[in-house]
């Protein structure tokens, strides 16, 4: 498999310096950028000139390298154009073609064109990804999901796995596998049965990378990955290979640590986790709510995680049993089973009537409660009685004027109240609507597109993410302002102005 060097491994005392000398107010910035010449002549110069008279990193830095645009979407705000003009406008804003790898750069030249986030999010990411597919579905750009698909395949034949996003700081963790729905939706798309059998060979292998492990388990002890064994089951965590300090948010760790009591390396890992979640950050994964230094992300057993495998499991069934080897189809259609059921009865809490993480060693139900409970509805998991008591906790709880709110707690971290996120409001809607509670479904997906829609009346932008209690107000929260762009919100914005019948 490919291995990429990351930019500390290229710049080591550069890298060092730059990150840790706050030269730029975003960590990110340094690791996207594009030197001009080789790193060892680079880094020759650096040593050369650091300890002269008169040498100005900032100088240095910008005489090396090119440094990634801050522009956000890069098209000009216009509240006066219609949304779905605007959205069409930033498909093509947000695509990039293909490149040649540059082995002095963090980017990963991915075959075919691809889409991007927006804002500091200047590559691919991966869970991102499939909310962007729903939309650029919608607008007939099958040709763009297409590429997409083909590129998450390229990356799992090239790397073993779908990092984070094409970053070699990305390559030591993945985030939520939705490979297998980007799959199902170009075949849906396309009409093309074939889709299966062409991908089947990295869904496999996407799944060996998520089941590393397994068959060394025994109850209720976890590997080094991401693996726990339960009642005959497997049952999967977020994990990340590295426990040192995130490349593009190096400051930040740091500063973490050094207010922190615990061992470095053990809170580095947890925050690494934690960005395989795509929920960087959310009190699911914190022992205290208001204290980011006691994240415990990989002693979390999340439950969409493991919605998310059952859904790959009975893809890769399907996939088989297109293939005619009805064998391996068995196979997966009783590990699809079994991880539904321990979904069904372990994930479960009677007490509260919801679906929530369970907290390692002992499996308890975690305390927070979040959206990320839709999942077993999502994917039609989900007893009818359950699908009941969920459709409640949406009303009366999460349910607010400006769309479903992530968690109930304040915690200050963007992956919590008061904020509402594209993925989760059409995970949500979705769930409902398969259960047949159709009009709370659309009742909510109404309130967030008017959210959307007021946010873009009064900035001419479409954000990542969205305050959910104050309608029209800018979110905060996080490591980073709000980000323009934004794939997966033009992508489910989409899906619901079609849904709704709003033009």
């Amino acid at each position: 498999m490919a291995e990429y060097p990351t930019p500390d491994q290229l710049y080591a005392e550069l890298f060092e310096a730059v990150q840790s000398g706050h030269l730029f107010a975003d960590s990110k910035t340094f690791v996207d950028a594009v030197p001009k010449t080789d790193a060892a002549t680079i880094n020759r110069a650096f040593r050369e000139q650091v300890g002269q008279p008169g040498f100005a990193l900032p100088a240095f830095v910008e005489a090396n390298f090119d440094l990634p645009a801050t522009t956000a979407s890069g098209l000009a705000p216009d509240s006066g154009r219609p949304v779905r003009d605007h959205i069409e406008q930033l498909w093509g804003l947000l695509t990039r073609v293909a490149e040649n790898d540059n082995p002095n750069a963090s980017l990963i030249a991915l075959p075919h064109p691809f889409i991007v986030p927006g804002g500091r999010f200047r590559e691919i990411y991966y869970w991102d990804s499939y909310f962007t597919l729903l939309g650029l579905a919608a607008s007939g750009r099958t040709d763009l999901v297409a590429h997409m698909v083909a590129n998450f395949a390229y990356l799992i034949d090239t790397i073993g796995f779908i990092p984070n996003g094409n970053r070699s700081y990305f390559c030591t963790r993945s985030q939520l596998p939705l490979f297998a729905l980007m799959v199902e939706l170009l075949a849906e798309t396309t009409g093309d049965e074939n889709v299966y059998r062409r991908f089947l060979p990295q869904l496999e292998q996407e799944y060996r990378f998520w089941m590393d492990g397994s068959a060394q388990l025994t109850d209720n002890l976890s590997t080094a990955r991401r693996v726990v064994a339960v009642d005959g089951g497997h049952l999967n965590r977020f994990w990340d290979d590295s426990d040192l300090p995130r490349q593009e948010s190096h400051s930040e760790d740091l500063a973490l640590a050094a207010r922190s009591a615990r061992p470095a390396a053990e809170l580095y890992r947890d925050l690494r986790a934690a960005c395989e979640s795509g929920w960087d950050f959310s009190a699911r994964w914190l022992a205290d709510p208001q204290d980011l230094g006691s994240i415990r992300t990989t002693e979390v057993i999340p439950v969409d995680l493991n919605a998310v495998m059952y859904k790959l499991e009975s893809v890769l069934a399907h996939s088989h049993r297109l293939q005619g080897d009805k064998q391996r189809a068995a196979r997966f259609t009783e590990r699809a089973a079994q991880r539904r059921h321990l979904l069904q009865t372990r994930f479960f809490d009677a007490q509260t009537g919801c679906f929530t993480d369970l907290l390692l060693p002992d499996l308890r139900p975690s305390t927070t409660l979040s959206l990320a409970m839709a999942y077993p509805f999502f994917f039609e998991l989900a007893t009818r009685r359950q699908a009941q008591q969920f459709a409640q906790k949406m009303q009366s709880a999460f349910l607010k004027p400006g769309g479903w709110v992530t968690t109930l707690i304040d915690s200050g971290q963007q992956w919590d109240s008061p904020n509402g996120w594209a993925p989760l409001q059409w995970v949500t809607y979705t769930g409902l609507c398969n259960y047949g509670f159709t009009a709370e479904a659309r009742a909510g997906a109404r309130r967030w597109v008017d959210n959307n829609l007021a946010v873009y009346g009064s900035t001419g932008k479409l954000l990542e993410k969205y305050n959910v209690e104050q309608v029209g107000r800018i979110a905060g929260g996080g490591e980073y302002a709000v980000q323009d762009g934004f794939g997966w919100t033009n992508g489910v914005l989409l899906r619901f102005m079609d849904q709704l019948g709003i033009p």
